[in-house]
Formats: C-alpha cells, structure tokens, sequence
C-alpha cells in the first residue's frame, strides 16, 4: 500500500461555507438561497452575507439603531443597511431619518420606528430580489465583545474580568471563605 503524496499534506477543512446546525427553517432556506446566489453571481456581498448567517447566535450579536445611524450618516440616498442579525431600538436616539434596512429580525419598537419615519424593513428575500449582487449595500455588524456575556471571560480581559454575581453569592458555599465561619479561620468582630 503507497502513500497517496498529492493528499499527504493537505489541511481538512473543517467546516463548509453556511454550514450550520441551526433547527430554524427560515434560517436554513436564507442559508440555501445565499448559496445559489454566491455560486451564480460570485459576489463577495453573497459569500460575507451567507457565512454570517451560519454564525452561532453568540456572534451574531444584536445592532441597534443608533449603531445603524452613526455608520449611515455619510451614506448615499438609495443605499440598503444590511445586519445579518436582530435590529433592536435605541431609546437614547431620539430621531431616525429614513432608511431601508435589511436583518433577520426587527423589534417591535425598532420596525415602528424605521416606518414611522417613512424608511423599510425588508427581510434577505427581498433583499436577493432587489439587490441579488448586493450593490448599494452596506453591511453591518456589531460587536461580540461588547457584550455582556464576555466581560466575564478572564482569556478576553485577564485580571480585569468581571465576577459572577447574584444568586450564586446567595448559596452556603459561596460563603465558606476565610472571615466568615470559623471552621475556615474564625469570625472577626470588629
């Protein structure tokens, strides 16, 4: 048996453009239809849009409003904010002007907002049938690190990570440390 030399060193792929183990079937059929598109078109838009609707819901973190306003200021009039994620309302914002977004989903607030100011939400399938190339288009994407969740990460913020709190520090065990039982080195009164 001889070594099939051509294969020897190549790297495994590990994982297909949009492939996913998302349950979701609107999610599985944008996944489906990204695909066709990027393999007629060729479009970078496609590509960048199909991988990031195969993201963990970790990283497909939330945009808001005012995120959306701050990166269109400068934009042109018929351009469309594409986030392939959830676009949320920012009360701190107090008017939106016009403008055609595209996400997965929208917030109540944040959909009332968009029209009520004469702008559109459209869902990825209206955007293939309008922009199949994804020109005029502006893709966002917010932050993963911001978040919450990862200001307790100690390999994202070292020393500085924020400690778990709430119903944990109610627990017997979170109380057993020094100072506070004597069985673990006495009871100070001060």
């Amino acid at each position: 048996m001889g070594i099939d030399i051509d294969q020897k060193h190549k790297k495994q792929k590990h994982k297909h453009l949009g492939e996913t183990k998302t349950r979701d079937p609107y999610r599985r059929l944008l996944i489906q239809l990204y695909k066709f598109l990027y393999k007629k078109t060729g479009s970078k838009f496609n590509k960048t849009v199909l991988r990031r609707l195969a993201y963990t819901k970790v990283n497909r973190v939330a945009v808001s409003l005012s995120r959306i306003y701050k990166a269109t200021e400068k934009a042109k009039e018929g351009d469309i904010s594409v986030v392939v994620a959830n676009v949320v309302n920012d009360e701190r914002l107090f008017d939106f002007p016009a403008r055609t977004i595209a996400a997965i989903q929208f917030s109540e607030t944040a959909r009332q907002r968009i029209e009520k100011a004469g702008g559109r939400c459209l869902t990825f399938d209206q955007l293939a049938l309008e922009r199949p190339t994804g020109s005029g288009c502006l893709l966002l994407k917010g932050s993963r690190f911001r978040s919450e969740t990862f200001s307790h990460f100690r390999g994202i913020r070292g020393k500085h990570a924020k400690p778990y709190e709430g119903k944990r520090n109610l627990r017997r065990n979170t109380e057993r440390k020094r100072g506070r039982r004597k069985s673990r080195g006495g009871v100070w009164n001060h």
